[in-house]
C-alpha cells in the first residue's frame, strides 16, 4: 500500500495534507524518514509514526453506539451534529452508520466501514428483525396488535410487512402506553407512521436490537464500544 493512501485511510488528512506531513519530516517508517509519499509499505509489518506516535492500521472497524437524541445519522451534515463524530478513537475516516434513526430517536446504532455487512443488515430480502421500545400517546389494545400483524397502510405503495406489537403497559387514565415493536423492514419514519395509521402518536422511541445484536445496557446515550468477536460472528452469519 502506498504510504500516502495508508495515512489518508487512517484519517491523518487528505492526500495533499499527508503529503505535506511527509515533506515536513513528521512521518517515519520503521524509524526512517520516507523518501516520498509513493513508497510502498506493509501495514501489518511496517511501523508508521506521525509526530512520534504510532499509526495502527485497521481495515475494518465495527462499533455499537447508544445514539442520543439530537444527533443525525450521517457521516457529515452542514447543520446538525453527526453520530460518526461520537466515535472519538476511530482509526478510519470512512465510517458510516448502518441505516438511519430519526434525529429524536435513541438507541442501538451500528457504525462501520464494512459496506457488505451493512447491506446484509439493511437488505429488504434479508428481513432482519429490528426491535424498538416506544412510549405512545394512546391506549394500545389487542386490536392494534392484530392490525400491526396484518400490515398497515402508511401511504406507501404497499402495506407494511407484518410487525409484532408487544404491549408492556396501557393506562386508560393517562392515555399512555408502553410497547415493543419488531419490524423487518426500514421505511422512512416507519414506526411513527404505523402508529399514526391507527390514530396514535409516538412520544419516545428507542431501538433495542438489530438482528442478533442487542444494545449494551451499560452504554449511556452517546457512549459506544467496539463489537465483540461473538457479535461480529453472529452478524457475519447473516451475510
Amino acid at each position: 500500500m502506498r504510504l500516502d493512501k495508508f495515512l489518508t485511510e487512517m484519517g491523518l488528512g487528505t492526500r495533499s495534507e499527508v503529503k505535506g506531513l511527509i515533506k515536513k519530516g513528521r512521518i517515519r517508517v520503521n524509524g526512517e524518514k520516507p523518501s516520498g509519499p509513493e513508497i510502498k509499505i506493509d501495514p501489518d509489518h511496517d511501523r508508521v509514526e506521525a509526530d512520534g506516535r504510532a499509526v495502527a492500521y485497521a481495515a475494518w472497524e465495527y462499533y455499537m453506539l447508544n445514539k442520543p437524541a439530537g444527533w443525525v445519522c450521517a457521516a457529515r451534515d452542514s447543520r446538525d451534529p453527526v453520530v460518526v463524530d461520537l466515535i472519538a478513537d476511530r482509526k478510519r475516516k470512512d465510517l458510516f452508520p448502518v441505516g438511519r434513526l430519526d434525529k429524536d430517536t435513541e438507541g442501538l446504532l451500528l457504525i462501520t466501514n464494512d459496506g457488505r455487512m451493512a447491506h446484509s443488515l439493511l437488505s429488504p430480502r434479508k428481513h432482519v428483525d429490528k426491535v424498538y421500545f416506544a412510549r405512545v400517546r394512546g391506549v394500545v389494545t389487542e386490536k392494534e396488535r392484530e392490525l400491526f400483524q396484518q400490515g398497515l397502510d402508511i401511504r406507501d405503495e404497499k402495506l407494511t410487512l407484518p410487525a409484532e406489537l408487544k404491549i408492556l403497559s396501557a393506562d386508560p387514565q393517562t392515555g399512555l402506553s408502553q410497547v415493543e415493536v419488531t419490524v423487518r423492514e426500514g421505511r422512512y419514519h416507519q414506526i411513527k407512521r404505523m402508529f399514526q395509521a391507527v390514530g396514535m402518536e409516538v412520544a419516545y422511541l428507542k431501538r433495542l436490537s438489530m438482528g442478533p445484536v442487542c444494545l449494551d445496557s451499560r452504554l449511556a446515550p452517546g457512549q459506544y464500544r467496539e463489537l465483540t468477536v461473538e457479535e461480529l460472528e453472529a452478524l457475519r452469519r447473516l451475510m
